[in-house]
């Protein structure tokens, strides 16, 4: 077996290259790069083999705004988040029993997209979301209860992007739009 000498790149991983791919992903969706600017740098991370290499692709982009994942946790009672509050880019909601209510139809929504992700147990949650705001639901697993969201028929453009992911146990997700 022989040695790397002391003077090689340091190699990447998967891991390295998937993040560096969700930061292009998230400058583009907030305006920082136009999308042939995504397509290039896409490409350079995609091939690189060097870590050197994922730096120079990432290495004109902002640095991330300090404070932007914010996590609510309670054990058990609820949780209640409503009128003028400043919405994270990543919001974490956790609670073992108890029913948690988020109303972002009033709130503060800096980000083109918001990740909210739910670690609940067994109580149920509602979240009521921004007339314009598009709903990805995906990533969500439910346990015991479906989820239920109904999609607006006509969507106005302009909206935030609202992804929910996590884990609901045996209490149900309900999403709604607000009306204004």
């Amino acid at each position: 077996m022989t040695s790397l000498p002391e003077d090689s790149p340091q190699l990447i991983g998967e891991d390295d290259r998937d993040t560096a791919v969700q930061r292009l992903q998230e400058a583009y969706t907030e305006g920082l790069i136009s999308h042939e600017e995504l397509d290039e740098r896409l490409h350079q991370v995609l091939t690189a083999k060097a870590h050197g290499e994922l730096v120079s692709a990432l290495g004109s982009l902002p640095r991330e705004r300090p404070g932007t994942t914010s996590t609510i946790a309670a054990a058990g009672g609820r949780i209640l988040r409503r009128g003028a509050w400043r919405v994270p880019r990543t919001l974490k909601v956790e609670s073992a029993y108890g029913r948690a209510r988020l109303d972002l139809s009033r709130a503060i929504i800096e980000y083109p997209v918001v990740d909210i992700e739910l670690q609940l147990g067994t109580g149920g949650a509602r979240i009521t979301v921004p007339c314009d705001a598009v709903v990805d639901v995906d990533g969500l697993r439910t346990g015991w209860k479906d989820l239920r969201y109904k999609a607006p028929q006509r969507s106005r453009p302009g909206g935030p992007t609202i992804r929910i992911s996590g884990t609901m146990g045996f209490g149900r997700l309900k999403i709604r739009h607000a009306r204004r």
